[in-house]
């Protein structure tokens, strides 16, 4: 019997199974040399949080200077005072946001506190066009429509773009992301003595990273979809291991232990080589030197 029969038999999951059952919501950019980008689009809630303390922030810096012209217009006629105000609200609400997320690319008070950052829809940094242009475009969507407009425009995207981020093509991107846990894989005790002395060829570094991979996403998925790619990744890698493991040997921890093995003999083999080193190391001082 096959190391594959011994581990189940399942066809490899495409890639687009894989993300469902991983859940990533995630947004796909790929870059000039072929890499795969994985960026989390802010929610709905994060970025309407965000907007929220920036306009109340926005609001307050307008008020403020709007006292202070009160306090210094004595000597002005109602002309030169409205002006004045109309600046100082400009100044608030286009302006300053306008300098603060070219000069932050792409962050302001709002978005620091939520963890948020604009960026393009490549996923670069944003310039002064992209800022002039949400910033034109948020007076209209947010005070002019008290926001009803942004709300409806992000309700129906599914990055949670307004119109300013359609119109200047960027999107709020996630910056603070929970850390997830560190899973370090481990042969079961019942695989211990059978891993100790299997045989391990050299496994290509995409199947590695590929088993790698599941251990750490592998609380994430559906049962099923769990079990059909434990099966899959296991097969690969049976192709590089002998003797087969014992019969009735779960896939997932028949990664678990190729895995952990692999880890534990790599490190024995550094160490090992790291004593080597120090011992030329100490006959190399020993040597005499004479000066040329």
């Amino acid at each position: 019997m096959g190391p594959a029969a011994r581990l189940g038999d399942a066809g490899t999951p495409s890639a687009r199974s894989v993300c469902e059952a991983w859940g990533l919501g995630m947004s796909s950019i790929i870059t000039g040399e072929a890499v795969v980008l994985e960026l989390r689009p802010a929610s709905f809630a994060a970025r309407a949080l965000g907007l929220i303390l920036d306009i109340i922030s926005q609001v307050a810096l307008a008020i403020l200077l709007i006292i202070l012209i009160s306090i210094a217009s004595e000597d002005l006629d109602d002309a030169a005072i409205r002006a004045l105000i109309l600046s100082s609200v400009v100044f608030s609400i286009v302006i300053v946001p306008v300098a603060v997320e070219t000069l932050t690319r792409g962050r302001s008070l709002g978005k620091l506190a939520t963890g948020l950052r604009i960026v393009r829809d490549d996923g670069g940094s944003i310039r002064f066009r992209h800022a002039v242009i949400r910033g034109l475009l948020g007076v209209l969507e947010i005070y002019l429509t008290f926001g009803g407009l942004a709300i409806g425009v992000a309700l129906f995207n599914d990055k949670s773009k307004r119109l300013g981020d359609i119109v200047a093509g960027t999107y709020s991107l996630r910056q603070r992301v929970p850390s997830k846990p560190r899973i370090m894989p481990v042969a079961p005790h019942y695989l211990q003595a059978w891993a100790a002395m299997a045989d391990f060829g050299r496994v290509p570094d995409a199947t590695a990273r590929r088993a790698g991979t599941f251990v750490q996403q592998a609380y994430l998925m559906a049962p099923a979809s769990r079990v059909n790619m434990a099966t899959a990744i296991a097969s690969e890698l049976a192709k590089y291991v002998a003797p087969p493991p014992p019969s009735g040997t779960i896939p997932e921890d028949y990664i678990g232990a190729v895995l952990g093995e692999r880890r534990n003999r790599e490190l024995v083999r550094l160490r090992q080589a790291e004593k080597r080193n120090a011992t030329v190391g100490e006959r190399l001082q020993k040597l005499p030197f004479t000066d040329g």
